[in-house]
């Protein structure tokens, strides 16, 4: 492997900085100046982010006029102790500067339909400025040009997100959500840690390149302990098995909320991680067959409890489940197929953000109503949220010409490539996971906008206003071509990051893998839109097995219990009573034998002189019988 080096940041790239400082600054204001700002304070949290993203825009071009591709710009030193020294450092690179395009630009149109969004609520102020924190916190984690400063940008979106998802704290289903998305995270963050601890003690560093540089040098034990922590972490942060069960919940949030940490930021964290370490899990087969599994496992446990929920925004999150599982299958196959998880990802950020926020935009027509067997008939009433979720519908199915037909399937054709029957298993379980996907979709789509009119009395449903149906249209266009533009230009433009892979060939070729992969979509989807044509009964009846043990989340939430809630509970029991019996229990103990000697000793002060002398008598004829006695001997 080449050596790797990153050029020191010259121009318009020596202010990286300033892309997060805009968001940070924005967020610092409207917490400091407070309600004297509710009026006007929302749309300092959207100017922020979109001159954000301009200027993220004019340094992507600028580093493609760069030869080596990549600008290092060193702040300041935060730890020096030895010959270990810690810069607060920033790399801007091919990589970083797709995901700063996301995360302003998706952003950017996720705030401005905040805005009508949010238009009623007493809190908007505060909400942008959580919101400002989150896409400052997650510019922080993927502009750090080591991984402390990645660390920081992790912790910081992991508290941002609990802020947002628990934002109306005073419903006990939205703290209780938000309180499970940071624990959930903050148990999964302990293998980045305690993988920084191991780049220390045997590389002597945490600088990207010197780490990726030494990785080579490492025991097989090492690299393999290295790669497993670093993707426990990156599988709290997004969402994938064992850690999956935050991600649903986190539904409790305003839908803003919902589109941003679903879309383009937080859940793409993990993949952004293992990407940036790429080097390091290419070093051992082992890591990278886990981390194979691990998102096979992923996104078919994702497909089949989304074709079971009512919940519009929880069909939808468990889809954000099974997308970033097709994600962590792409880099988990290595070489050509890194780029494709990231070609994924961008795409994922325009046509899942467009139907979080169309679920947004009909329930703000159906007075905040989420089951989807209640609505039916909306697209004659709201034709704008029709047509743009219809695009997010097409493209995440992978519908040619819409996006996710340029990025998935390309990632089920390198999953066909692996070797021998592994590429027969992980091919099996992409396609598997795509029919699910054509059925699960088509059934949320056709029972929210066709079929007969299921209404409650209470709703008039109609279209949202324009500041909402704006970044829709935009949102809805880059579903249609934001495949068709990026599928090659991305994968060149992070050549320098991935290296020149050569493309693998497996078992079917690219074309068959297409016509197979169209046909089992076809399939799902056809079957979805006859079942489900003419609405869906919403009385409980007797269901399945299987359809009830979807329901229930495949177990997920009983396993979390048994392994975690129910261990973690006795423990802080266990520890409750060692205090209180244990170490309360000395100290009082002693007390209370201090006190009972004292009160005893007070018998002996009667204050009659003859007493004492009597005692003193005793004491001494005691203590001469005892020399005697001495002596004698």
């Amino acid at each position: 492997m080449d050596e790797i080096t990153y050029a020191p940041a010259t121009g318009l790239l020596s202010w990286t900085w300033l892309l997060i400082a805009l968001p940070a600054v924005g967020a610092a204001l409207l917490l400091l100046i407070g309600r004297r700002s509710d009026k006007w304070g929302h749309w300092v949290g959207v100017a922020t982010i979109g001159t954000a993203f301009a200027l993220a825009l004019g340094m992507f071009v600028s580093l493609g006029g760069l030869d080596d591709k990549s600008a290092v710009t060193d702040l300041f030193t935060v730890i020096s102790v030895g010959d270990l020294e810690i810069e607060a450092s920033l790399l801007l690179d091919p990589l970083s500067a797709v995901f700063c395009l996301l995360i302003t630009g998706v952003g950017f149109l996720i705030h401005l339909y905040a805005v009508g969004y949010m238009a009623e609520d007493p809190g908007r102020r505060k909400f942008f400025a959580y919101f400002n924190l989150f896409v400052a916190a997650m510019l922080v984690l993927v502009l750090g040009g080591n991984y402390f400063m990645t660390f920081v940008g992790w912790e910081g979106v992991g508290l941002a997100s609990y802020l947002l998802i628990a934002f109306w704290q005073i419903k006990p289903a939205a703290a209780t959500a938000g309180k499970k998305a940071f624990l959930v995270n903050r148990l999964a963050d302990v293998g980045f840690l305690l993988a920084m601890f191991i780049m220390v003690g045997a590389i002597g560093s945490l600088e990207f390149s010197q780490v990726f540089n030494g990785a080579e040098g490492l025991s097989e034990g090492t690299s393999l302990a290295l790669g497993l922590l670093l993707l426990a972490a990156a599988c709290g942060k997004s969402g994938q098995w064992p850690f999956q069960t935050w991600l649903p919940d986190a539904m409790e949030g305003p839908t803003p909320v919902s589109a941003l940490i679903h879309a383009a930021t937080m859940v793409t964290a993990g993949v952004y991680l293992i990407a940036r370490s790429h080097v390091i899990f290419a070093l051992n087969p082992t890591v990278q067959t886990v981390v194979v599994v691990i998102g096979a496992l992923t996104l078919l446990f994702g497909a089949i409890v989304g074709c079971a929920k009512d919940d519009i925004k929880r069909v939808l999150a468990w889809s954000t489940v099974s997308q970033i599982g097709y994600m962590f299958l792409a880099v988990g196959l290595g070489g050509a197929a890194f780029a494709l998880g990231i070609i994924h990802l961008l795409a994922h950020g325009f046509f899942k953000a467009g139907m979080f926020l169309g679920s947004g935009s009909v329930m703000h027509a159906m007075n905040d109503q989420t089951d989807i067997r209640r609505f039916g008939g909306l697209w004659r009433v709201m034709p704008i949220t029709y047509a743009t979720f219809a695009a997010g519908w097409l493209a995440i199915i992978g519908i040619i010409p819409f996006s996710g037909y340029f990025t998935k399937d390309p990632i089920i054709a390198a999953a066909f490539a692996r070797p021998g029957w592994e590429g027969w298993v992980t091919g099996g379980a992409a396609l598997l996971g795509a029919a699910l996907t054509a059925f699960y979709m088509t059934r949320l789509f056709v029972l929210t906008f066709h079929g007969p009119k299921r209404w409650t009395e209470d709703v008039r449903p109609h279209e949202s206003p324009a500041i909402m149906t704006g970044p829709l249209i935009v949102l809805g266009l880059g579903s249609l071509v934001a495949g068709g533009l990026m599928a090659g230009s991305v994968t060149e433009w992070l050549t320098p990051v991935f290296g020149d892979q050569p493309e693998r060939h497996g078992h079917l070729s690219h074309m068959q893998v297409t016509l197979v992969t169209t046909a089992v979509v076809v399939l799902g989807a056809a079957l979805a839109w006859a079942l489900f044509r003419r609405g869906t009964d919403e009385a409980p009846r007797a269901a399945a097995w299987p359809v009830r043990l979807a329901r229930a989340d495949l177990g997920g939430e009983a396993v979390n219990r048994g392994l975690f809630e129910g261990p973690g509970r006795f423990a802080a029991n266990a520890s409750v009573a060692i205090d209180a019996r244990g170490v309360d229990g000395v100290v009082n103990g002693l007390s209370a034998a201090v006190g009972g000697t004292s009160r005893r000793l007070l018998t002996f002060q009667t204050g009659f002189v003859r007493s004492y002398a009597l005692s003193i008598f005793s004491g001494a004829v005691i203590v001469v019988a005892a020399l005697m006695v001495v002596v004698i001997q």
